[in-house]
């Protein structure tokens, strides 16, 4: 018990440094960059088009043609692009798969929330998700679809911005103010529909109701009349490591009966998951 008030004054000390801005990774020693160029060449497939020519990878990269062709020479022979012998044009090969695969397998978080989203699609006949924060974007890392799935072309992988999502919104919630206004100040904050909440005020307000309620609520933000209802996932700290929510085509939703009891339902499902705090 002696040791245990020195661990947050450490932390206080280490958490002095310089906003991460004012440090380049790209500068270290330890960057390899000719990883960030082959990385570059599979994120130029960005599923726009099935398959890219050299010199499309090329104008994608910004790499000259003989950087273009090594490139998608290695990660040919190692597996991950696919050359069409015919059209002689590249696309990613299902190996790629291998490191889902390994994500999902191999995930604390994902292994814990599976069954308590199975028992909620099963209990509620709708769409459950699981989402986690990566950068300014929500990802999917698991979804439990329905016969009354109203998108079906969200799957695992699928991003989604975090300010007008209610999963976003709710994993927003549980982080300091400073980091949600650096989020906010790096993302292209627009209206995707008539109903996007997109000003930083308004979604700041917004988070601030979402703290004292405990969940978000989204209602034809992202996508015309799906409605979402979100509630954060939380490690021993408090802070957002996912969140579950429940995903409601707008021919299929009342207010005055489904609102509360779906804020209740992830609302509990998200505490069963989450990491619960020590007792000193």
């Amino acid at each position: 018990m002696s040791d245990e008030p020195k661990a947050p004054r450490k932390r206080k000390t280490s958490a002095a440094k310089p906003p991460p801005e004012a440090v380049d990774p790209t500068a270290s020693s330890l960057y390899v960059q000719s990883v960030e160029k082959a990385m570059k060449v599979l994120t130029a497939f960005d599923g726009s088009k099935r398959q890219l020519s050299l010199s499309e990878i090329s104008s994608f990269t910004g790499f000259d043609m003989s950087a273009t062709q090594r490139f998608t020479y290695t990660l040919a022979a190692l597996g991950y692009l696919f050359k069409d012998p015919d059209s002689r044009k590249y696309e990613l090969s299902p190996r790629l798969l291998d490191f889902t695969y390994h994500y999902l397998t191999s995930n604390d978080l994902v292994s814990r929330a599976t069954p308590y989203l199975q028992q909620l699609g099963s209990e509620t006949e709708e769409a459950t998700n699981l989402t986690v924060l990566d950068d300014t974007d929500i990802v999917f890392v698991l979804r439990i679809v329905s016969r009354n799935v109203f998108n079906a072309h969200v799957i695992t992988g699928s991003r989604l911005p975090a300010y007008c999502t209610a999963p976003g919104l709710a994993i927003l919630a549980t982080l300091a103010d400073g980091e949600i206004d650096d989020i906010l100040s790096r993302t292209n904050l627009v209206a995707y529909t008539a109903s996007t909440v997109y000003q930083p005020r308004k979604i700041r307000e917004r988070i601030a109701q979402i703290r004292k309620q405990g969940y978000a609520h989204t209602e034809d933000e992202y996508f015309v009349s799906d409605i979402s209802t979100a509630a954060a996932i939380t490690n021993a700290h408090g802070r957002g490591i996912g969140a579950v929510n429940i995903a409601v085509a707008r021919s299929r939703w009342q207010a005055d009966r489904d609102e509360k009891r779906f804020a209740d339902l992830v609302i509990s499902t998200a505490s069963a998951i989450s990491t619960r705090r020590r007792v000193e």
